[in-house]
C-alpha cells in the first residue's frame, strides 16, 4: 500500500516521521508534493521519499491520500485532483474545519474519505488523532486508514461537531504541557538545578504519570491521593497550586482556545 501527501507542512511531516520511525511504510511508499518545490524537494530527497512533480501525480501514484493543505487552498486543490480521486482511493484530510459534507461535495460522497485531526506528537509516535469516516469508508478500507495513525499514536473516533474540543484538549495542549513542564524546571532552577536536569526529570515525570493515567483503572485523582501523605509535602504542595487558581487556569485556557477556534470574540 502507497501514501501520498498533498502538502509537506509541520503536521505533514510530524505524521511522515512517525509513519518512519514505526515502519508503517517503507520510504520508496510515500509519496509527496507542495506548491512550492524548495518545500518539498529537499525532505523529500533527505528522507529518501518519491517526490512527485503535481498533485495528480501525487493521487495516481497512492492508495491513501492526505491532504494535508492549508485550509484556505484546500477547495482549489481538491477541484484539481477530483478526477482521479476515485472510489479506489481513500482521502485522508488533516485540513482544519474541512468537513466530510464539504469535502463530498468538492469530490464525490462515494470517495471513502477520513477526516482526522492529529497532534504535533504522532512524530515520536505518540500522538492523538480524532478521526470521523464518512458512509464510504468501511472495513478493511476504514482499518487502512486507521493504522495510518494507530502506529504513531492512538485514535479516538468523534462527531464533527466535537472536533473543537478535541482540538483545544489534544491539538493545542501539547504548547500548555510544554508550559507546565518548563515552568516544573524552572522551580527546579530556582532550587538548585541545571535547567538540563530539571527539565529532564520534569518531562520524564510527567511521561510516568500520563502512562500510570492511561494504564490504571483509576481516576486522575485516586492517583493524587496515592502520593499525597496525610499532613506531607504533596498535599502542601498541591493546596498552594490550587490557592494560586492552577485548575482555574487550566479550565480557562481550554475555554479561551475552544472559543478562538470556533471564531468567537469578546
Amino acid at each position: 500500500m502507497r501514501i501520498g501527501f498533498i502538502g509537506v507542512g509541520g503536521m505533514a511531516q510530524a505524521i511522515i516521521g512517525g509513519l518512519l520511525q514505526a515502519k508503517t511504510f517503507a520510504p520508496a511508499e510515500i509519496t509527496v508534493h507542495s506548491h512550492h518545490e524548495e518545500s518539498y524537494l529537499p525532505y523529500a530527497q533527505a528522507h529518501d521519499l518519491i517526490a512527485a512533480k503535481s498533485n495528480t501525480a501525487v493521487v495516481v501514484g497512492s492508495d491513501l491520500v492526505v491532504l494535508a493543505v492549508t485550509p484556505n487552498v484546500a477547495p482549489a486543490v481538491l477541484a484539481e485532483v477530483k478526477d482521479q480521486l476515485t472510489p479506489e482511493k481513500t482521502l485522508i484530510s488533516i485540513v482544519a474545519g474541512l468537513s466530510l459534507a464539504e469535502m463530498a461535495r468538492l469530490t464525490s460522497a462515494a470517495l471513502p474519505t477520513l477526516r482526522t485531526l492529529p497532534n504535533v506528537n504522532v512524530e515520536v509516535g505518540a500522538g492523538m488523532t480524532a478521526v470521523a469516516a464518512n458512509d464510504a469508508l468501511t472495513g478493511d478500507r476504514l482499518t487502512a486508514a486507521l493504522r495510518v495513525f494507530n502506529t504513531i499514536g492512538s485514535t479516538t473516533t468523534l462527531g464533527e461537531d466535537q472536533f473543537g474540543v478535541f482540538s483545544a484538549l489534544a491539538g493545542s495542549s501539547p504548547a500548555y504541557i510544554d508550559f507546565f513542564i518548563d515552568s516544573l524546571s524552572r522551580a527546579g532552577v530556582k532550587h538548585g538545578l541545571t535547567k538540563q536536569q530539571a527539565t529532564a526529570i520534569a518531562a520524564q515525570a510527567t511521561l510516568g504519570s500520563a502512562k500510570m493515567v492511561l494504564q490504571s483503572h483509576k481516576i486522575p485523582f485516586e492517583l493524587i491521593d496515592q502520593v499525597s501523605s496525610p499532613g506531607g509535602s504533596t498535599v502542601a504542595g498541591l493546596l498552594a497550586m490550587e490557592e494560586a487558581g492552577l485548575m482555574t487556569a487550566v479550565v480557562k485556557g481550554i475555554d479561551a482556545t475552544i472559543k478562538r477556534d470556533a471564531g468567537e470574540t469578546d
